[in-house]
């Protein structure tokens, strides 16, 4: 039975805290699937639309970008997959007369679960200047909103467009097509505030920004380094590929601050044994403190040196460069320094050791926990060092494996939705359509942020996303949205960004990843890439949501030819009636996607693009060669009196989607306001468990950010540190702390002091 949204707010000033858990999936996951899709769905349309998640001849996930083997299970989805299917595929509607029951001011005080939970929207919406509420405006007047504004800008610099990673290939090629045709390389994306440490660390050292191995090197490999990522809520398919190493006689290694439940047991739902016995995981905890991470790999590097014949000398030789320069930083490194940035035990890390040097195929799998701190880029740089030192890249059962998040975060970086854009992409770009693209760099995720608080940018567009509610420093950034003339939000349902709002604002409902998508020349697909580098078609099955729908890559044409006009020779009308006619576009613009509706045609699974390092041992980088890095060791040093914060995700969430109120893996019910203390620093520091307080973060310029109310949990993290859910705590991130190199928000270690609480 599929139930109504929710009238009002739910009470959150009481959630109930259990032990954590111990194991992830099992029987609770599928009762919970099966709960969350049926109040959404209903029964049959749970049936008909999951058996076709991440299926050959159905849609991809709008989850996740953990790939799927040749081989699909019939149900090839996890707990949170499905959550984020039955919140798409929703039976509740949000029609006009939702809005003129509820003006902005009052979808400015809901909470975002609330938005959420109201379900799909099903007209464009339009909010004039002046105005309390939304009204329903046509397609075409919608258009022509965007067009005066994008038209009447001074530069094509004051206008921003953002890319959230569920946008396809399609329409994400189109969007950074129409923006640099317009004239700006402003496109902002969602990796900039999660993998761009990755991507920036990356192609300095190996030449590539993506991951070098694929579903089968991690059933291959002897040794899983899993490092600052909970695979259990944010990837909990990849516990299945986990399982899969560790029969295979691999070994797995976790470091991260807390405990997770899906590396101590996965129960696998798809046995029998595995629904109720499960496979143990981890077999080295190493449980670190926030932001030491390069401290650790440094010291193994170290100790890797000094053991007669552990360096894969050959390799070394044919294929690196900088060897001698990081030697000597690594042999400086100094054990009582590593202790104290780690927290770790001397004899915790002579046990890695041993597992390291007993594998002759290594993996270090990692996600934000090493990537948003002001150190990020070195770290993985260190990683990478690590993985080098024995020959670990190019190797089967080997490399470097940054998990991504969003769906198709990837493929957009791929078709070019980066400020920052390669000469050679822009050369291919001009070339294939006659245009002249700008050569500046523009606006990332911050520097956006900050262009419109400082009356930069005058015209905020996004592709997707919850813009308001991913970023950092909320005050500052809601401020800065507020300064824009126009802000436009493509979207299936609503989030906290559409009750922040430029002097006017637009709300246009898009097709998603489960609808049918009928142009003039048929039905049509789309594609997108994995956290593995593999591309593949998505279709969706179910009715549209609204007959006023239009999909992504035909809002991005028709914004196009109301904006360039006839100045534009760019087919923009034929590519909204045929996707075929983009993607041919894009083999000839982007490599390794030659002849690409012919490979997806010849086969369903799809294609691997070409990666130099994993394929070859080639590195296109500035020497030609893997480069060994020598970065001074960096790990943050907290006040006496104070906590590292890191903010995360619970278990009923996909990164700003709250599914729910319940955090299950780590015994939180019925609230989001609690911060998890180790009980000694909460014993220091004066708080009982159950009691309330503000968390208040400071910044090295003397300013305070202060998020009222937290419930204090009591809970086993690493000393010195402390955990709370964004976006929650998103206002204590400051705008400027943010990674050397990358810029990305360092949202993982937030230093933080806990005030008596009066709003609780």
């Amino acid at each position: 039975m599929v139930s109504k949204p929710p009238a009002g707010d739910p009470v959150q000033d009481a959630p109930q805290v259990a032990p954590p858990q111990h194991a992830a999936a099992g029987l609770p996951a599928v009762a919970h699937t099966l709960k969350i899709a049926q109040a959404q769905m209903g029964v049959r349309r749970t049936a008909r639309t999951l058996l076709k998640v991440n299926q050959k001849d159905g849609f991809d996930c709008p989850g996740c970008a953990w790939p799927e083997a040749d081989k699909r299970h019939v149900a090839e989805f996890c707990e949170n997959g499905a959550k984020a299917v039955a919140e798409e595929a929703t039976l509740r509607r949000v029609t006009p007369d939702f809005f003129a029951v509820h003006p902005v001011a009052d979808l400015a005080t809901r909470s975002g679960y609330w938005l959420g939970q109201q379900g799909r929207l099903t007209q464009p919406m339009y909010l004039p200047e002046g105005a309390e509420r939304y009204e329903a405006v046509t397609w075409e007047r919608a258009f022509s909103i965007i067009a005066e504004e994008l038209t009447a800008l001074s530069s094509p610099d004051e206008a921003l467009f953002y890319t959230s990673g569920r946008t396809s290939n399609e329409a994400a090629f189109l969007l950074q097509l129409f923006a640099r045709e317009f004239g700006t390389n402003n496109l902002p994306d969602c990796s900039n505030m999660c993998h761009e440490s990755s991507g920036s660390a990356l192609n300095e050292t190996i030449g590539i920004g993506k991951g070098s191995v694929s579903l089968e090197d991690l059933h291959q490999a002897d040794l899983i380094v899993v490092a600052g990522q909970n695979p259990g809520t944010n990837h909990p398919r990849m516990l299945s590929a986990l399982e899969k190493a560790k029969a295979g006689g691999a070994r797995i290694i976790s470091v991260n601050p807390l405990p997770e439940a899906g590396l101590e047991r996965f129960k696998n739902p798809q046995t029998p044994q595995g629904m109720f016995k499960g496979a143990a995981l981890n077999d080295l905890f190493l449980q670190i403190r926030i932001g030491g991470d390069q401290a650790l790999f440094r010291l193994i590097n170290k100790l890797i040196l000094e053991t007669p014949g552990a360096v894969d000398e050959e390799f070394v030789r044919e294929h690196t460069h900088g060897y001698e320069e990081f030697t000597a930083a690594a042999r400086a490194a100094d054990w009582d320094e590593t202790l104290a940035a780690t927290g770790l035990t001397r004899a915790e890390i002579e046990r890695a050791l041993e597992m390291v040097l007993a594998s002759e195929r290594t993996i270090v799998c990692w996600a934000m926990g090493l990537t948003q701190h002001k150190h990020s880029v070195p770290t993985i740089r260190e990683v990478v060092n690590f993985l080098l030192l024995r020959g670990n890249i190019g190797r089967t059962g080997a490399g470097v494996c940054p998990v991504r998040g969003h769906s198709n975060v990837q493929g957009d970086r791929t078709m070019g939705i980066f400020e920052r854009p390669a000469p050679a992409f822009l050369d291919a770009l001009d070339k294939e359509f006659g245009i002249v693209s700008p050569r500046h760099h523009g606006f990332d995720v911050v520097r956006s942020i900050q262009a419109l608080r400082d009356g930069e940018a005058k015209v905020f567009f996004a592709m997707g996303g919850n813009f308001v509610g991913a970023t950092p420093d909320t005050e500052v950034t809601e401020a800065a949205m507020r300064r824009a003339r126009l802000t436009v939000h493509v979207s299936t349902k609503l989030n906290r960004s559409h009750a922040v709002t430029g002097t006017r604002a637009l709300i246009l409902p898009t097709l998603g990843r489960t609808d049918k998508d009928v142009q003039a020349g048929g039905k049509q697909f789309v594609t997108v890439e994995d956290s593995m580098s593999l591309v593949h078609a998505s279709r969706g099955n179910l009715p549209p949501a609204s007959p006023h729908l239009l999909s992504e890559p035909a809002i991005v044409a028709r914004m196009a030819r109301a904006v360039l006009g006839a100045a534009s020779a760019t087919p923009w009308e034929e590519f909204e009636k045929d996707y075929a006619t983009i993607r041919d576009r894009i083999a000839r613009v982007v490599p390794g996607f030659e002849n690409f509706n012919a490979r997806l045609a010849a086969d369903p699974g799809g294609f691997a693009l070409p990666h130099a390092p994993r394929d070859e041992r080639r590195f296109p980088t500035a020497t030609g060669k893997a480069n060994f890095t020598a970065a001074p060791v960096e790990y943050p040093t907290v006040p006496e009196g104070r906590l590292l914060l890191q903010t995360l995700r619970s278990h009923d969430q996909y990164n700003t989607t709250i599914y729910g109120l319940d955090d299950r893996y780590r015994g939180i019910k019925g609230g989001r306001r609690v911060v998890l203390v180790n009980p000694e620093d909460a014993a220091a520091l004066g708080v009982a468990d159950g009691s309330y307080t503000d968390l208040v973060s400071e910044w090295k310029d003397g300013s305070e950010r202060r998020a009222p109310g937290f419930r204090v949990v009591h809970y086993p993290t690493a000393r010195g540190c402390a955990a709370a859910y964004y976006p929650e705590t998103n206002v204590l991130v400051p705008l400027e702390s943010t990674a050397d190199v990358s810029n990305t928000p360092a949202s993982k270690s937030v230093i933080v002091r806990l005030e008596q609480s009066h709003s609780a």
